[in-house]
């Protein structure tokens, strides 16, 4: 049998500027792809209630409180970006690469695949035996490209906490799959547009 050298292996950090725009969308992909299949296997285990989960009952509610959240959310983003330097903000280029020139409706695409797969998981299925704390905790900490500024880690654990809370606040999983659509779409729509004025 042979050995596998583990040694060979090594990780490094990767720049924006040494990824592919195939590359980056291929790595978003499969990533969903990875973090649906760990919603389902947990969801599986845990045997919710995912018609009370998925439950539609007074859309116009859950669509309200989806969009008022990813409203303010996107104003205090927005208020932030105003007033401290870019390099606080920076994520190393990746969200610029991956939205800077995107047809709009690969961002939309783009948006509602990350919504759907990283709400069911964290708000679906990890939030039931964790509480919105430690989900969010575990939320911030996987988008590690933002941990190097303490500003951007905590404004995704308070982004992540919301979604937590408003899913909490009306019971069905669709309204943090709606503000989170909605977060993304809006600022991957900036980023698109804002170098076209």
């Amino acid at each position: 049998m042979k050995k596998i050298n583990f040694k060979q292996f090594k990780l490094q950090p990767v720049s924006a500027d040494q990824l592919t725009d195939r590359l980056l969308i291929i790595n978003l992909y499969v990533t969903q792809a990875v973090i649906l299949l760990i919603a389902a296997v947990i969801l599986w285990f845990q045997k919710p209630n995912l018609l009370s989960m998925f439950s539609l009952a007074s859309p116009g509610h859950l669509a309200l409180w989806g969009a008022v959240y990813a409203a303010a959310v996107l104003l205090v983003d927005m208020t932030v970006s105003r007033w401290v330097p870019p390099e606080v903000t920076d994520d190393g280029g990746i969200n610029e690469k991956l939205f800077g020139n995107r047809p709009l409706w690969h961002i939309a695409v783009m948006s509602l695949v990350v919504a759907i797969c990283e709400e069911l998981l964290f708000r679906g299925a990890i939030q039931a035996s964790w509480g919105p704390y430690w989900t969010s905790i575990l939320f911030a900490a996987i988008h590690f490209r933002y941990l190097q500024h303490w500003l951007m880690t905590g404004l995704v654990f308070s982004i992540s906490y919301g979604l937590g809370w408003i899913y909490i606040q009306t019971g069905s999983i669709w309204t943090p799959i709606l503000a989170h659509f909605l977060i993304d779409f809006v600022m991957g729509c900036i980023l698109r547009y804002r170098r076209e004025t």
